[in-house]
């Protein structure tokens, strides 16, 4: 069997637009929340989420190409040069054949969608740009990050709602074991902050209502929890073959061990209550990599801060591993970034691999113990833990559950 490493990761998060960055802030417990800055929501019962701050396109790719990429878009290709540059990868003539794009996303470019069809009804149908198309398309994140890398091996966009950006990189493990490719660029991006999902979101009913305290009001797993906090961001990690990656003497972060998907077949938007489906993919992934649920030392929940989302997540971890359930540490850094839907899974995996390497777990902020959730959740500080094996979970809209295994690269 084909094994695969991550040698390579990026991160633009509304904490960090690095992976040094991004980590430090984690594990010091800053959160990303405030007002919305994006557009105006003075009369808008939902008005803060966890907004990147600081962004320059231009940092990543040329003028003309940020203009015609909506916001999402530009986040992937930003994170997938960093991953590209901290691998020390060049894509050239020799090898790119060999390299893929695996880039996820849950929204695409809904937010250009929302100002097109403003733009037809305000001012007619001569108004719209002749780049609203590649702008709004989901695809262009991996096909954008294609075009300005020279990939010319497998491309393709999934979309799994918030287990999108996890999704792509089990995707991605399994496109090298087949042998189509030596290397691919996987992650998540999202950027869907528009009066359009906010209200969407908001009349759902998934967000927290505590607008007057931003940093205090995604609180995973505590008793008094009531909503996400909207996010945005992306993440990306350079996947390679074992063969590949030690003949260019790469450095190995972390090795992809399996994953595993499953259905609810239960509810359009809310988790199975008894977390059967997430068990499942629990239980799976663990089998798939050849473990027991005593090897596990650390869970990167998906952890949203919903009343429903985090009850069912902790029953599904007891549900799949027992009594081993109360001894992995557990935590979810959507405290202090948000909920980022279709860039989660890819956040939490990159938060995953640096845990692993350093053997440090981030908190999860404004935690309060539920008695119904009695799990070992790391609270409010960061903890030294056991580095051999993590789980990263994602739960998407539509009752998609997916579970990725990563171990530690440490004499392999």
């Amino acid at each position: 069997m084909t094994r695969v490493f991550v040698t390579g990761m990026g991160a633009i998060t509304p904490i960090g637009n690095d992976v040094p960055t991004f980590w430090r802030n984690l594990l010091d417990g800053m959160c990303g929340a405030s007002k919305i800055s994006g557009f105006d929501t003075e009369d808008m019962p939902h008005n803060i989420a966890c907004e990147v701050k600081g962004f320059d396109p231009k940092q990543y790719m040329e003028h003309k190409t940020a203009r015609r990429l909506h916001r999402s878009a530009q986040f992937a290709v930003a994170v997938a040069r960093q991953a590209l540059t901290d691998a020390r990868l060049r894509v050239d003539e020799s090898n790119w054949d060999r390299v893929g794009v695996l880039m996820a996303t849950g929204g695409g470019g809904i937010t250009e969608i929302e100002s097109g069809a403003l733009d037809v009804v305000q001012k007619g149908w001569r108004s719209v740009g002749p780049f609203v198309v590649p702008s709004a398309m989901a695809n262009a994140v991996s096909c954008a990050i294609s075009i300005e890398t020279g990939a010319r091996g497998p491309v393709m966009t999934s979309t799994a709602a918030c287990a999108s950006g996890h999704y792509s990189i089990i995707e991605g493990f399994h496109f090298l074991q087949r042998g189509e490719a030596d290397v691919i660029i996987a992650g998540g991006t999202e950027s869907v902050m528009s009066m359009l999902t906010m209200a969407a979101f908001g009349r759902m009913g998934p967000l927290s209502s505590r607008t007057d305290d931003p940093q205090h009001a995604c609180r995973p797993f505590s008793i008094d929890r009531d909503g996400f906090v909207a996010g945005e961001g992306a993440a990306a990690v350079i996947l390679e073959t074992e063969e590949h990656a030690r003949a260019r003497g790469a450095t190995l972060y972390a090795e992809v061990l399996g994953g595993k998907l499953t259905g609810d077949a239960f509810h359009i938007t809310a988790p199975d209550p008894d977390g059967a489906g997430a068990a499942r993919a629990l239980a799976g992934a663990i089998q798939m990599a050849g473990l027991t649920p005593d090897d596990v030392d650390m869970v990167f929940a998906h952890g949203t801060g919903t009343v429903l989302n985090d009850i069912s997540e902790s029953k599904a971890l007891k549900r799949a591993f027992g009594e081993a359930a109360y001894n992995m540490k557990i935590t979810s850094i959507k405290s202090m970034i948000g909920h980022a839907l279709g860039a989660a899974g890819a956040q939490a995996a990159v938060a995953a691999i640096c845990a692993l390497r350093e053997g440090r777990m981030p908190p999860t902020i404004n935690y309060t113990p539920d008695p119904e959730i009695d799990l070992h959740i790391v609270g409010n500080q960061a903890a030294t833990v056991p580095a051999h094996i993590a789980i990263v979970n994602a739960f998407g809209f539509g009752g998609q559950n997916v579970v990725a295994v990563f171990g530690a690269a440490n004499g392999a």
